[in-house]
């Protein structure tokens, strides 16, 4: 009966788990992908959307922190595997404004993938034609060095690598 399913089920998770056949197609790199670091969302009203996470769903959230040199206020809210990074426009030039003035209510922006070695990263992608979005990496929210690729290599995504 069921235990018999179950049991049959087990047994072929362990020998798929255990082939691992997605192992075999990824190449070997000079660096590698981590953990989901965050997920940013544009939000037009910070502070509602602090309230939303800390008051509503009762999630820890951080003090809003400026970042002039990325356009944006930023607020991170702890989730227990990842975190949410809310993001606010920061003087005319935001990026994060002329996200908003497409997408009125927000939505998402980025998501963030940490890496072991952000220059190996950068110089092995550049190789594969993956644009990168600015020469060199910047400084980001948690004070390590941060990339961006373009979203239209990446399958309309855009997607931040920070160093780990």
């Amino acid at each position: 009966g069921l235990l018999a399913r179950l049991q049959t089920s087990a047994l072929t998770i362990r020998t798929l788990s255990s082939s691992n056949p997605f192992s075999q197609n990824v190449p070997n790199c000079l660096w590698k992908l981590g953990r989901l670091n965050h997920v940013a969302i544009a939000v037009p009203d910070l502070e509602k959307a602090q309230s939303l996470y800390k008051d509503v769903l009762g999630a820890q959230v951080s003090e809003t922190v400026a970042l002039p040199e990325h356009g944006v206020y930023t607020v991170f809210v702890e989730l227990g595997n990842t975190k949410l990074e809310l993001l606010h426009p920061l003087g005319e030039k935001s990026p994060i404004a002329s996200f908003l003035q497409k997408n009125t209510t927000g939505g998402m922006h980025h998501i963030c993938i940490e890496v072991d070695d952000i220059k190996a990263a950068m110089t092995e992608l550049k190789k594969k034609k993956i644009r990168i979005l600015s020469e060199e990496p910047k400084i980001g929210a948690h004070g390590k060095p941060v990339i961006f690729l373009h979203p239209k290599d990446c399958h309309g995504v855009l997607v931040e690598l920070e160093q780990a």
